[in-house]
């Protein structure tokens, strides 16, 4: 081979390199796998991985791979800030984020607008879903912020809004009385003054807040405090590990209250850990149905969780089903994005405006339809309500005791939230 012919080899080995390299579509995935909320945050981390790596089976995003990056950032802020830097200096910068926690894509929010990259996270608090930072409430222009599912503030406004029909139907006396619940920490403390705000124009009496941390721990005072202030509802707003702790000794005291779960407070994992103190525990559901249930993109679902479980006997929890949903709007808004000028952060934000009641292709009736405008980012105000029911032993695996009925998460009823303007971002 001639020195001409070996450097023309060479270079076209080397532009054939950078071409493939550039091709590929930077996403960068925070999870908690370790931290404080890892209890929920691997089944959702694992359903945004398996989704991601199944769409890059399947083609990618028109015909380009997705060139993820999963790091556990262990539920720490500064940890995912430093990350995030990372993935958004140099020349292979993000097109999108898939993110988790509160505090950190709250922290981030300022970061992600300036930088141009949509961060789809697994927060949903109401301070993400203001983009022009024109709420009543002060909450700061989250342009690039998405979520799927009702926000948190939201979520809790539909269960007192259940559970004041729930007082009269049982032919409670008097003003219900009802207490916010959970550490004093931005996720739980999301939703609590739209919750109490709403709960005293329901007319319950509300009590103050009772603390207790993010980690499993010996909460027999608090429950002694439930039981002798006489609450009737009381919102849990942590995530299911630190909740099952409260379960767990507010049915050793025998505090007789109406537990209210944060989205991610409840769970088949968490019905199973914490027996029969779960039995009766309301809370949201971001899915039309949970992984024994019934539906058209069930179908699509089972063959994505193939992606981890080849022999697809695993039971997949509701959180794992809406991090495969996260993952799906963020690649139709990319293929969007991909015929309309190229996979960028505006184009895929734009992306995120084109479909109303939109439900990702092969997962019809398991994705609830949401829509997001570039004034609203409240992709869905209906709350879906479901109560957990615990009948049995709760020894045997989560698939066998769902499979027997000794477990199950029952629809009790849809609350369809108010889009009110005063409420956005709050």
């Amino acid at each position: 081979m001639s020195i001409k012919t070996a450097l023309f080899a060479s270079a076209a080995m080397l532009l054939a390199t950078t071409v493939t390299a550039s091709a590929d579509i930077p996403v960068g995935h925070l999870a908690d796998q370790s931290g404080g909320t890892s209890d929920v945050g691997v089944p959702y981390a694992q359903g945004v991985s398996d989704a991601l790596a199944y769409i890059n089976s399947k083609g990618g995003v028109n015909g380009v791979k997705l060139a993820v990056d999963s790091v556990d950032y262990g539920y720490q802020a500064p940890r995912a800030i430093s990350q995030y830097k990372k993935w958004s200096s140099g020349s292979d910068k993000i097109a999108a984020l898939q993110g988790w926690g509160t505090a950190d894509t709250e922290a981030l929010t300022a970061f992600v607008g300036k930088d141009e990259i949509p961060a789809y996270s697994g927060s949903y608090s109401g301070h993400l879903t203001d983009p022009t930072g024109k709420g009543t409430h002060g909450s700061k222009p989250a342009p690039y912020n998405f979520f799927y599912g009702p926000s948190y503030s939201d979520s809790l406004r539909g269960m007192l809004t259940w559970a004041a029909e729930d007082w009269k139907k049982k032919g409670g006396s008097g003003k219900p009385k009802y207490v916010h619940m959970g550490a004093n920490h931005p996720y739980p403390n999301a939703p609590k003054d739209a919750g109490e705000q709403l709960a005293k124009e329901l007319g319950f009496d509300v009590l103050p807040a009772v603390q207790f941390a993010l980690t499993p721990g010996d909460y027999t005072a608090q429950c002694l405090t439930l039981k002798e202030s006489g609450v009737n509802y009381a919102y849990l707003g942590n995530t299911a590990g630190s909740n099952i702790s409260v379960l767990k000794a507010c049915q050793t005291v025998g505090a007789k209250v109406q537990f209210m779960g944060n989205v991610w407070g409840m769970d088949e994992n968490a019905a199973k850990a914490a027996g029969a103190a779960a039995d009766g525990v309301v809370f949201p559901l971001r899915t039309a149905v949970t992984w024994a249930g019934s539906a058209p993109g069930m179908a699509m679902m089972k063959e994505i969780s193939k992606i981890s479980d080849a022999a697809g006997t695993a039971y997949r929890p509701v959180h794992y089903m809406a991090g495969v949903c996260t993952a799906f709007y963020m690649k139709e808004a990319m293929d969007w994005a991909a015929k309309n000028g190229g996979v960028t952060g505006p184009n895929i934000r734009k992306a995120m405006y084109q479909k109303k009641d939109w439900v990702p292709a092969g997962l019809e009736g398991v994705c609830i339809p949401s829509t997001w405008t570039d004034t609203d980012h409240r992709g869905m105000t209906a709350v879906n309500i479901y109560r957990a029911s615990v009948a049995a032993d709760t020894g045997a695996s989560v698939a066998d005791l769902v499979k027997s009925g000794a477990i199950k998460l029952e629809k009790i009823s849809t609350v369809d939230v108010p889009r009110k303007p005063e409420w956005l971002g709050w």
